[in-house]
C-alpha cells in the first residue's frame, strides 16, 4: 500500500509543475501522519488494495489527468509547510471531493495546498475513507476522520508553530459537504482516542468550493439534517457557478442559514464553470475563486503572522 502511495505522490509532484501555484512554495518535504494510533473506527479489513482509480477514458482537467485515489482504508494527514519566511501560522485542512467513492488527490488535494503555501499557510490534506461504509450514512467514516484530523492540528499546533485559534478547513464537492459538517458540531462521533480527541474539532473558518448534498432537493432544498447551523458556526466563504449540475441552491440555501443565524459568509456565484475544475485555471471565470478567497482570507486577518 506504501508503494502504491508513493507512487501517487510522485506523480502529484510532477503534475504540480504545470499548474498556477507552483510546488516550489514548499519549504520541506510533506509529512504524511496516521490519523488513527491502530485501525480506524469500525474498519473491518475487508476493502481491496489503495490504488489510483482513474481510466484511461477518463475526463481531463484543463488538459490534465486527475487522480482518482479509491479503496482508502488507512486514513492519514499529509502536511504540506510554507517557506519559514512566508509562514503566517495559519493553518488549512484540505478535504478533496469524490462523491464518497474516490478523492480527487491531485486537483482538490495536493494543488490547493501548493496554493496555500503561497498565502503563507499550511496545507493540511486529508486523505479519508473512502468509498462510503455499507450500512452507514455517506460521509461517517470521513467525518469520524475530518474530526480526528482537526483536533490532532490544534493538539500539536505549539509543536508545529501553527495558532491553533487559525484553523480553518477548505473543501470540494463531497469534501466540501465533509467541511460543513465537521463545522456543525464540536462533539466527535466516535469515542475519544487520546488527548488530541480532547480538543475542539470545529474549524474557525471554512472555504466550501462548489459544494454538493448541503440541501434536500426534494423537501424545497432544506438543510440536509447533518448540518447545525447556528451562531458559533465559522465564517465561511463559498464559490459556484450557476450552471453546476450538482445545484447551484446548495450554495445558495446554506448561505442563506448562515445568514439567518448571523454567521459572517462571502458567496460567489459565476454563471458558468460547471463542477469539478479544482485550482485549473481556464477561460472560465469561476476558475478565478482563488483570488477572492485569499481576498476573503486576508480580509479575515488569517493571512498576517500574529
Amino acid at each position: 500500500m506504501k508503494t502504491v502511495w508513493h507512487f501517487l505522490l510522485a506523480l502529484v509532484w510532477a503534475s504540480c509543475l504545470a499548474t498556477p501555484y507552483s510546488c516550489c512554495y514548499a519549504a520541506e518535504t510533506a509529512r504524511e501522519l496516521l490519523l488513527w494510533p491502530s485501525q480506524a473506527p469500525g474498519e473491518k479489513g475487508d476493502l481491496a488494495a489503495e490504488r489510483d482509480m482513474t481510466k484511461t477514458n477518463e475526463n481531463l482537467v484543463a488538459g490534465k489527468r486527475v487522480i482518482r485515489l479509491g479503496n482508502v482504508s488507512q486514513p492519514t494527514m499529509t502536511l504540506h509547510r510554507p517557506p519559514a519566511d512566508k509562514d503566517t501560522g495559519a493553518a488549512v485542512l484540505v478535504c478533496p471531493g469524490g462523491a464518497y467513492s474516490i478523492l480527487a488527490l491531485d486537483l482538490e488535494g495536493t494543488e490547493v495546498c501548493d496554493w496555500l503555501n503561497s498565502l503563507g499557510m499550511t496545507g493540511v490534506l486529508l486523505k479519508y475513507r473512502v468509498p462510503k461504509r455499507s450500512g452507514l450514512e455517506k460521509h461517517t467514516a470521513a467525518l469520524q476522520d475530518a474530526q480526528r484530523a482537526l483536533g490532532l492540528i490544534r493538539h500539536r499546533a505549539a509543536e508545529w508553530g501553527l495558532d491553533p485559534r487559525r484553523i480553518g478547513v477548505l473543501g470540494f464537492s463531497a469534501g466540501a459537504h465533509l467541511s460543513a459538517a465537521l463545522c456543525a458540531t464540536g462533539q466527535r462521533s466516535y469515542p475519544s482516542v487520546d488527548e488530541a480527541d480532547q480538543l475542539s474539532c470545529r474549524p474557525d473558518f471554512c472555504v466550501l468550493v462548489y459544494p454538493a448534498y448541503l440541501t434536500l432537493k426534494d423537501d424545497g432544498d432544506k438543510i440536509a439534517p447533518e448540518f447545525q447551523v447556528t451562531t458559533n458556526s465559522p465564517p465561511a466563504f463559498i464559490a459556484m457557478s450557476e450552471d453546476d449540475p450538482v445545484r447551484v441552491e446548495n450554495a445558495l440555501f446554506y448561505t442563506l442559514a448562515l445568514k439567518k443565524a448571523k454567521v459572517p459568509v462571502e458567496l460567489h456565484i459565476y454563471p458558468t464553470g460547471g463542477h469539478g475544475y479544482g485550482l485549473r485555471r481556464s477561460k472560465e471565470l469561476v476558475t478565478t475563486w482563488p483570488e477572492r478567497a485569499a481576498d476573503w482570507m486576508r480580509s479575515r486577518n488569517l493571512l498576517k503572522r500574529q
